[in-house]
C-alpha cells in the first residue's frame, strides 16, 4: 500500500513540473531563434502568458461538432500526462515503473494523435481533414522507426520497461555503441516530426498547403486550444527527455536521496537546455521540406532504426 501511494505522489509531482516546464522550453526556443535570426522575439515567457489568455476566453465550438470533438482536446492532454508517467526524469525509474514500459509509451502517444485526429474531421472542415490525412501519413513512418529506436536501448537492457533500459545504461561496462548512435539519429527525426518542426512543419504558419499540426486545431478557441498547446509543449518536453534516458543518462539519481536528485535536476535542466539549442539550429538552418519530400525524411528514421537494431543483435 506504501509502495502504490509513493508511487502515486511521485506520478503527481512529475507531472506537475513536466507541465510547468514545458511552455518554458517552447518559449526559450523561440527566444533562441529570434536570436539567431538578429531579431528581438517574444518574452521567454510567452507561453504561459498565452496559455493564460486561452484559458480566459470563451469555448467556440462549431455547430456540427459532436461529443468526439468536444473529447479531442481533453484526451490529447490525458494522453500526453499519462505518457509523462511512465518516462524516467530525475530517477533511473518512472513513477509508474513496470505499468507499461515503451509498448504502453507508444501506444497512449497514439491514442492522444488518434483522438486529435478524429476530432479535426468531426466538424467536416476542409483544412481540418487536410491536417488529419497528413498527420497520418507521417505517423505511420514515424511510429514505427520510435519502436525500433526504442528496442534498440531496450534490448542492451533485457527489459521493455523504461526504468530497467536506463538502469542498464548506468550499469558499470555500459558502452555508447555505434547502435546507439544511429538510434539516437533516428529518434532525434522522429522527435522533430512528431513535434511539428522545420524542415518537417513550421509551428508558426497559417498557409494551408503547407501547415499539418496547426490544420487540425484550426477550429478550437479558447480552453480547447490552451489544452491542444499545452498538451503539444508537454509531449515536445517528454520526447527530448526521453532521449536523455536512452543515451546521456549520466547524471540521473538511483535514489531517493536529496543529493543525487538535486545533481539530477540540474544535470536534466542542462541537458534540456542543449537539445533545445540543437533544434533551434536545426531550425535555423534549413528550410521547410515540401510536403511529398516529408514521408521520404521520415523513412529515414524508419532505415536508421532498422539499422541499429540489426547491429544491436549481431
Amino acid at each position: 500500500m506504501n509502495d502504490i501511494l509513493g508511487a502515486l505522489v511521485g506520478a503527481v509531482f512529475q507531472v506537475a513540473g513536466l507541465l510547468a516546464v514545458a511552455p518554458l522550453l517552447r518559449g526559450g526556443i523561440k527566444k533562441m531563434k529570434a536570436t539567431m535570426q538578429m531579431r528581438k522575439g517574444p518574452p521567454l515567457l510567452q507561453g504561459y502568458y498565452d496559455l493564460a489568455k486561452l484559458f480566459r476566453k470563451e469555448t467556440v465550438r462549431s455547430e456540427t461538432a459532436s461529443w468526439v470533438y468536444v473529447l479531442g482536446p481533453r484526451l490529447y492532454f490525458a494522453a500526453a500526462v499519462a505518457a509523462t508517467m511512465l518516462v524516467p526524469v530525475l530517477v533511473a525509474a518512472s513513477p509508474l515503473d513496470g505499468a507499461g514500459g515503451i509498448l504502453g509509451l507508444v501506444g497512449i502517444l497514439a491514442l492522444g494523435r488518434f483522438a486529435l485526429a478524429a476530432a479535426a474531421l468531426d466538424t467536416g472542415s476542409p483544412f481540418g481533414g487536410m491536417g488529419s490525412s497528413r498527420e497520418m501519413t507521417i505517423a505511420a513512418l514515424a511510429e514505427p522507426a520510435l519502436m525500433l529506436g526504442l528496442f534498440t536501448s531496450a534490448l542492451a537492457a533485457g527489459s521493455l520497461d523504461l526504468g530497467a533500459v536506463v538502469r542498464g545504461a548506468l550499469a558499470p561496462g555500459a558502452l555508447f555503441r555505434p547502435s546507439d548512435i544511429l538510434a539516437l539519429s533516428g529518434l532525434f527525426v522522429v522527435l522533430i516530426a512528431e513535434t511539428g518542426r522545420i524542415p518537417v512543419d513550421n509551428p508558426a504558419t497559417h498557409l494551408e498547403l503547407t501547415m499539418i499540426h496547426e490544420a487540425m486545431v484550426l477550429e478550437y478557441a479558447g480552453p480547447d486550444l490552451a489544452l491542444v498547446e499545452w498538451a503539444s509543449a508537454l509531449k515536445e518536453l517528454l520526447y527530448i527527455t526521453l532521449l536523455i534516458d536512452l543515451f546521456i543518462p549520466f547524471g540521473i539519481a538511483t535514489t531517493l536521496a536529496p543529493g543525487p536528485v538535486a545533481i539530477a535536476a540540474v544535470a536534466w535542466v542542462a541537458k534540456v537546455f542543449v537539445f533545445g539549442v540543437v533544434i533551434t539550429l536545426v531550425e535555423t538552418t534549413n528550410a521547410k521540406l515540401r510536403l511529398f519530400r516529408v514521408p521520404e525524411l521520415v523513412a529515414v528514421s524508419l532505415g536508421l532504426g532498422f539499422i541499429a537494431l540489426a547491429i544491436r543483435f549481431l
